[in-house]
């Protein structure tokens, strides 16, 4: 399958698949948004384990502002895109398989949407992990629920709060990365060594009992999506998201 936004690539069981809009940091557009979920759709009866990745510069930055504020959109594509979103999440964290995000560089917004949504995240030394929303008036209403059932409901809100950059070893300390090292290659490599040694009807088994066992990811997608909605129709976030994405000012900047 020939795709615009991604690259898959498959060894064994293993399916790869990289982020490739490397211009604009590999942030999430409609389009990424659906060739992942196309991605993991063809691989969930052939692999055991899905690796997603960016670049070694940035995993990824979350959502596409140019594409937000290009006004090219329809009405109805602009109200199913945090409906994909959150379905990319969902698949990610429910999937049949084990998801793996191996994270370099920048992980901002939905980027870290993408990470807490998977089974294991390992970092690289250089991963950066940040919730800037709120600068811009927004909040991560589709992250947190994944969030929040990885880190907790105080360590999610922090983040969320103080829209600061931090490094592996905190999102380490935070539960949102399970393994950190200088050489996050060997670490994915001794990671897979063992994961594919898994069988996919019992992993397949298993993360359906997973789900069973917590559902709060299903129910808390009314509200995700609810609360998605109102952040992005506020004219003044908006134009906020507007002013830096055309001319680089900053929301707390005059």
């Amino acid at each position: 399958m020939s795709y615009r936004t991604i690259r898959t690539e498959t060894t064994g069981t293993v399916c790869r698949i990289r982020m490739d809009r490397p211009e604009a940091k590999n942030a999430l557009n409609g389009l990424m948004v659906t060739e992942l979920l196309d991605a993991l759709d063809r691989h969930q009866e052939t692999a055991t384990v899905v690796v997603l990745e960016g670049t070694p510069e940035h995993f990824c930055f979350g959502a596409d502002f140019q594409e937000l504020t290009a006004g090219d959109t329809s009405d109805e594509e602009a109200d199913r895109s945090p409906e994909l979103l959150y379905t990319l999440f969902l698949r990610l964290a429910t999937g049949p398989f084990v998801t793996v995000s191996h994270v370099r560089g920048t992980a901002n917004a939905g980027g870290v949407g993408l990470a807490a949504a998977s089974d294991i995240v390992i970092a690289g030394d250089s991963a950066r992990f940040s919730l800037s929303e709120l600068l811009f008036g927004l909040y991560p209403a589709c992250v947190l629920p994944f969030l929040v059932r990885r880190c907790g409901f105080q360590k999610a809100h922090y983040m969320t709060l103080m829209t600061m950059p931090f490094d592996a070893a905190a999102a380490a300390t935070a539960g949102l990365v399970d393994a950190t090292g200088a050489n996050s290659d060997a670490l994915l490599r001794r990671h897979l060594t063992r994961l594919t040694c898994l069988p996919r009807t019992g992993i397949a088994r298993y993360k359906r009992y997973l789900h069973a066992l917590d559902d709060s990811l299903t129910a808390s997608r009314p509200a995700a999506l609810a609360g998605n909605r109102e952040v992005f129709s506020d004219e003044r976030n908006l134009e906020l998201i507007r002013r830096y994405a055309e001319e680089g000012i900053l929301p707390w900047q005059a």
